[in-house]
Order: C-alpha cells, then structure tokens, then sequence
C-alpha cells in the first residue's frame, strides 16, 4: 500500500496531465460535430478491421482444415496409383478406385434438401460437360445418388434420401445382395431390404454397391450396419444402415460414367426380346 502511495506522489504531474486530457478531449467530441464524426469515423474503422482481421483469420483456418482434407484425399490417391502402376491392385472397395471402363466427372453441389421424402441434389456440371441421367454420384466417402435430370450446365441428382430411390447394394463379406431404400425417418440412416435370411449379419458389417447395374460400380462403400432385424417367421433381414457420407453436408462430388452401358444395356434388351 505504502508503495502505491509513493507511485502516485512520485507521478503526479504525469496522472493530472492524462486526467486533464482525456477530459478535454471528451469535451470536444461531445460538443464538436466535426471533431465527433471523425472519431467516429475511427472507431468505425477500427472495430471494422478488427472484424475484418477475426473474419481472415476463421477463413484461413477453415481453408487450412479443407486443405488437410485434400492433402489426405491427394495421398489415399497417390498410393493407389501406385498400386495401379506395380499390379498389386487391390479390390475396388473405395469409392475413388475404379476399373478403367469408368470415367469421373467432378462437380460442386449447389443446392441440396435433405428434410424432405423425395429428395435431389443440384449440381454445377451438366450436359455440356457430358453428364446424363442415370450416372451415379460418389464422394470419396460413399455414394450420394444417381442422376435424374440434365441441363446444359447443370444436373439434378436423386439423393439416396429419396423414397424412389432404389440402390442394388450388398454385404462386404459376402455376395447377399438387396435393395437399398429410405424410410424418411434419419438422414444419416437408410435401409436394406431383402438380405435373406441365411446370410450371416452382424452389427458393424460393410455395406457396398452389389454391381448388378450398370450404374455404380461393385463395392462402393455405403455404409455400415446399425441393426438388423429379423422375425421369427421373416424369410429376409430389414437391416439399418448407417451411412459413412453425411447427407446433410455434401460440397464436393464425383459423376461416374460406365463407358460399357450402352453396349450392357443394348445386349440385355436383346437378350430379353429374343425370350418374349
């Protein structure tokens, strides 16, 4: 205390001075329009740069974080063309590891609903970039739906939260194959339908794209099982499935295009013809 005491004495010309001036300058801003509107004109400035620095500064770390995303992206990459390139090629179990017959269009979605029964995703790549219906779209986590419309620049898709949407999917581990759809209750939950019962299902197990169309590819990853559910006198499992791709924050996607699909398909309408 006795210290204080002697600061204050031992400066008290200084605090008188500070006092006296910022009683001036109050004075002055308070009774001077022009003195007033430049301070504030500065404190305008001022508390707008401090946003402006806060609002860099969010930016640069969410651009950082979308940078560590597609650094990793980059590398999982990388490391399979490199498996390409010595022959140890390993099943096409991720979503950006496909066979050659296959070819990837890149687009960011513009719009995307997710709360209601039919969902779809706007796109900003269409015809002119050679997008049609029925090409199936993939992120790097899973798949996101399947192309229903096509303008000249842009695309609408199906999103899998869709009740007409319908996904021929599969068991990881095994060749049991159904039918992936949605019951609107969870945009992070969809159903398979149709597992038969002799298939062996755990909580936890893989779901991937069954391949049995010529839109996706076989073994695109979907999701995971959240539970399944079988009657005593069911024939076939209703299993959830927790999705790996969250539905509600799509930005970047991947089109795919099966360069055979004319021909599969051609074949097949023959094939059924011939047997009519």
């Amino acid at each position: 205390m006795q210290q204080i005491i002697f600061f204050f004495i031992r400066n008290k010309n200084f605090l008188l001075f500070a006092v006296l001036f910022f009683i001036s300058i109050s004075l002055i801003v308070r009774t001077h329009s022009y003195q007033k509107s430049k301070y504030v004109s500065s404190s305008n400035f001022i508390s707008g740069s401090i946003y402006a620095i806060k609002s860099d500064i969010t930016t640069y770390f969410g651009l950082k974080q979308e940078n560590r995303k597609l650094v990793e992206e980059n590398l999982r990459l990388h490391k399979q063309l490199e498996n390409l390139k010595s022959g140890n090629i390993p099943p096409p179990l991720d979503s950006t590891l496909l066979p050659s017959k296959y070819v990837f269009f890149s687009a960011n979605v513009v719009n995307n609903t997710y709360s209601k029964t039919k969902n779809n995703i706007t796109i900003d790549r269409g015809a002119n970039d050679g997008l049609e219906i029925d090409m199936g779209v993939i992120t790097s986590k899973g798949i996101v739906g399947i192309v229903n419309n096509v303008s000249k620049k842009y695309a609408t898709i199906q999103s899998i939260l869709n009740t007409k949407s319908q996904i021929n999917a599969k068991l990881k581990n095994s060749e049991h194959f159904g039918s992936l759809v949605w019951n609107t209750k969870a945009p992070n939950i969809v159903q398979l339908i149709d597992i038969p019962r002799i298939a062996k299902v755990e909580v936890g197990d893989t779901i991937v794209t069954g391949g049995k169309s010529t839109i996706f590819p076989k073994g695109i990853r979907i999701g995971t099982v959240k539970e399944a559910v079988l009657e005593l006198d069911d024939n076939y499992y209703d299993l959830n499935i927790r999705l790996f791709n969250d539905m509600t924050n799509l930005k970047n996607v991947y089109i795919i295009k099966n360069m055979d699909a004319i021909e599969i398909e051609q074949l097949e309408k023959e094939a059924d013809d011939a047997e009519q």
